[in-house]
């Protein structure tokens, strides 16, 4: 693949940066903390699983995913519609898990602390009842569970189908390794009774089944189309997109109406080849670490001072 033009690669960097974050600098503040609060390594090992599959672009497809996974438990789902305002800027939502996920992964432990506190502060003032009445609030630990259940299930398949091998460098099982070890950030949250390897994490998704329902429509419509995009970044998304329904969880897929992972004929598996490489051809431009990465990795000595670091201090 050739590489894109040192201008073109700019844009493309800068443009995506930017979206993911939002901060038109593509490093907000909380993206520098992982830089400079703290000195040693976080909850998790640097360059480990954890690092390296929150690290690759094919968490871009676990997100789809995940949300569509989010969207079959009625409860989750009223959470999300009720106390935020993603349909109508679904890059602030966007931005807000990303800031969860990288400062849990990368940041050292006391960030990682402080970050779990700020969660569990906004999850005590989403509560409330669904339209058939039904309670719910986002700190209760078996409505935290089905999230990171779903989370979880979403990045180990995109990370497996369309993201980078993690065999040759962690063994055939890396998956269980991850399952285990990322559990710790949602237990800090309140989640308990978390599965510890990917037949587990798949059982515990197949006992929650009697809890979920069809996803709507709507969020199906939207996943498949957010608002915002301009011509160029919808083609891209397509294709995040379509991966997406192909990737979720047996249990999931059937009340979503899309194939799911048992579907693989030559359509699908062509689908997916197509997300592989849209997503090498975007590493090509962003470079191979993300600004929380290359922040992770100052902290700990491993990496030069990023630029964007030394231009804000």
């Amino acid at each position: 693949m050739t590489p894109a033009s040192p201008g073109l690669a700019e844009r493309v960097r800068s443009g995506f940066r930017a979206r993911v974050s939002g901060d038109p600098t593509g490093a907000p503040d909380w993206v520098r903390d992982i830089a400079l609060v703290g000195s040693g390594p976080g909850w998790f090992e640097p360059d480990g699983v954890v690092w390296r599959v929150h690290g690759d672009l094919s968490t871009l497809v676990g997100g789809v995913v995940a949300l569509l996974g989010q969207g079959a438990h009625p409860l989750a789902l009223a959470g999300v519609q009720r106390h935020s305002s993603y349909q109508q800027d679904p890059w602030a939502r966007l931005a807000g898990t990303a800031r969860w996920l990288v400062v849990s992964t990368f940041g050292s432990a006391e960030l990682a602390e402080r970050e779990a506190a700020r969660v569990r502060g906004m999850h005590t003032r989403v509560r409330g009842t669904d339209d058939r009445g039904r309670a719910y609030a986002a700190s209760d630990p078996r409505l935290l569970r089905w999230v990171h259940l779903a989370f979880t299930d979403a990045f180990l398949a995109a990370q497996t189908e369309v993201g980078r091998d993690l065999s040759r460098r962690f063994g055939r099982g890396w998956a269980d390794t991850y399952v285990a070890e990322w559990a710790r950030s949602a237990q800090a949250l309140g989640a308990r009774d978390l599965p510890a390897s990917r037949a587990e994490l798949a059982a515990a998704l197949a006992e929650l089944r009697p809890d979920l329902e069809t996803v709507p429509e709507h969020l199906l419509r939207f996943l498949a189309s957010p608002t915002g995009l301009g011509r160029a970044e919808q083609l891209f998304y397509s294709g995040l997109s379509a991966a997406g329904g192909l990737l979720l969880s047996p249990t999931v897929a059937e009340f979503a109406g899309l194939p799911g992972r048992d579907a693989r004929g030559l359509r699908e598996r062509a689908v997916l080849a197509r997300t592989r490489w849209q997503l090498r051809g975007l590493q090509l431009a962003l470079g191979p670490y993300s600004p929380s990465e290359d922040a992770a990795r100052h902290r700990l000595g491993l990496g030069p001072r990023p630029a964007w670091l030394a231009a804000g201090a």
